[in-house]
């Protein structure tokens, strides 16, 4: 913001070009791991996103910003995805709402260090040679990926992939983009995460600086709190969802749950740091049980396009981050009352907590939305053995 010499509205915008790029490109991206295998497309979507990080590294004004950004928007598309869909060919579909769960612990787990850990590194060297680092990291994990990850556990991976028809494609993700049942789930899932993308990904650490008269470090330390709840709550309600046989009953429970929780942090003013902390836990926790949206909606569709609708479901999730972020810094805009600090726009508690309603009805949609789904009695002998 100092750099720039930009506000909320623009800070949001920048940081939700990652999004737009991810969400457009889940549905074809679901197509193609369908038809193409996923060790192809990580390796050179992990080379775009290192591409991507060294543009916004070296970004001259705001505009190069957004270029970098979206860039890297482009290349992170394919990595929940591609990552569900080896788990879909290695494991038995029994075991995928763990695994689902075990992604997105390892997901948050990088979200945690990218709050106290990151901010101690751009406090310290900057945040241009940080995003070179995160740049060379995404071409040595690509490389990593090119020579170690096999679509299948068939050592001749290529036998099986089908011979290219687009126009099968296209059927395809007509079936996927068709189905109400998808998009309800889909919605769901969105709902659930947007607090976590709103304020864990952004809103959350400037909120706890004014609020509660942090620094910036400690600051992102406390919403870490968010992640690492959510990093062991996902496998946990997937585990369960698989152990007890249930999928609905769990994510009407976390929605619930996320509401609640929700609504207690923005609607009671003056909270103790300890139970803000606490309520950023549950947070985290309840809304992690969103991953089990990626088994039930798997299992609600035909197995040639598990990959499509699953792509569809991730790219609802994403866009939770790409709207929120952005209405969040315009309400703040909007109730900003013209105060500055070393060129830094800052914001009252009050109206952190005005623009945070906006994450609160997204949660009521998403738990009614919840209710009106069904559950799918997928555990038949067949599969269980």
């Amino acid at each position: 913001m100092a750099e720039f010499a930009i506000g909320a509205t623009v800070l949001g915008t920048l940081s939700s070009l990652y999004f737009y790029p991810y969400v457009v490109l889940q549905i074809p991206l679901g197509v193609l791991i369908d038809r193409w295998g996923t060790r192809i497309l990580m390796t050179l979507a992990l080379s775009i996103a290192g591409i991507g990080s060294v543009i916004l590294a070296t970004a001259s004004s705001i505009e190069f910003a957004y270029v970098g950004r979206f860039i890297i928007g482009i290349g992170s598309a394919v990595g929940f995805l591609g990552s569900l869909a080896l788990a879909s060919k290695w494991f038995p579909p029994y075991r995928f709402a763990m695994l689902a769960g075990l992604g997105m612990f390892v997901a948050m787990m990088s979200g945690v260090f990218a709050q106290g850990p990151l901010a101690a590194f751009v406090e310290a060297f900057g945040w241009r040679e940080v995003m070179w680092g995160l740049g060379a990291a995404a071409f040595a994990l690509a490389i990593i990926i090119a020579i170690f990850v096999r679509n299948t556990p068939d050592t001749n991976e290529h036998s099986n992939v089908p011979k290219q028809n687009w126009s099968a494609i296209g059927v395809s993700l007509k079936k996927a983009a068709t189905d109400s049942t998808v998009w309800k789930i889909a919605l769901v899932a969105s709902t659930m995460s947007g607090p976590m993308l709103t304020l864990g990904a952004l809103w959350g650490t400037p909120y706890f600086e004014t609020t509660y008269d942090l620094d910036r470090t400690t600051a992102a330390s406390f919403v870490s709190v968010l992640f690492l709840a959510w990093a062991f709550g996902a496998p946990f309600s997937g585990w369960l969802s698989d152990r007890i046989k249930r999928r609905k009953m769990i994510l009407v429970t976390g929605s619930g749950i996320l509401t609640f929780a929700m609504a207690l942090l923005i609607f009671i003013p003056n909270l103790p740091l300890t139970l803000a902390i606490i309520l950023l836990a549950i947070i985290g926790g309840s809304g992690s049980a969103m991953a089990i949206c990626f088994a039930l909606v798997r299992e609600c569709s035909p197995s040639e396009i598990g990959a499509s609708v699953t792509g569809i479901v991730n790219s609802m999730t994403v866009a939770s981050g790409a709207v929120l972020q952005p209405i969040v810094g315009f309400i703040l805009d909007q109730l900003w009352n013209g105060t500055l600090e070393n060129g830094v726009r800052t914001y009252q508690p009050h109206e952190f907590q005005t623009a945070f309603i906006a994450i609160f009805i997204a949660c009521v949609i998403g738990f009614l939305t919840c209710i009106a789904l069904k559950e799918t009695p997928v555990w038949n002998t067949e599969i269980r053995s």
